[in-house]
């Protein structure tokens, strides 16, 4: 009596965990551009771009634009809070000296 082997495939079965590994190690963009218009005439143009990737990947690619965002970096929100101050600070020496002036 034989055992039954199972059928060997060439393909490897890939589970959503793999795909999602691959798409954030490589980087995947999608594009689309939205075009309204009447008559020939151009109403509203609406151009999406969608870049989905690692945070390594999108550094690698000089992408880093949260890192600057103040909702969603608390860095950027503390250097923006201090320019902020500054500029406070700044205005209320201009106001204190034009009453003194006067």
């Amino acid at each position: 009596m034989t055992q039954r082997q199972e059928p060997i495939h060439a393909i490897k079965a890939t589970n959503l965990a793999d795909i999602l590994e691959r798409v954030l190690d490589k980087g995947i963009v999608i594009a689309g551009d939205i075009k309204i218009q009447i008559a020939d005439i151009d109403l509203l143009t609406i151009k999406i771009r969608l870049l989905l990737s690692s945070v390594d990947k999108a550094k690698e690619m000089g992408i880093n634009w949260w890192q600057e965002d103040s909702y969603l970096s608390t860095k950027a929100r503390e250097k923006e809070l201090k320019q902020q101050q500054k500029a406070l600070e700044t205005r209320v020496k201009e106001l204190e000296s034009k009453i003194k002036s006067t």
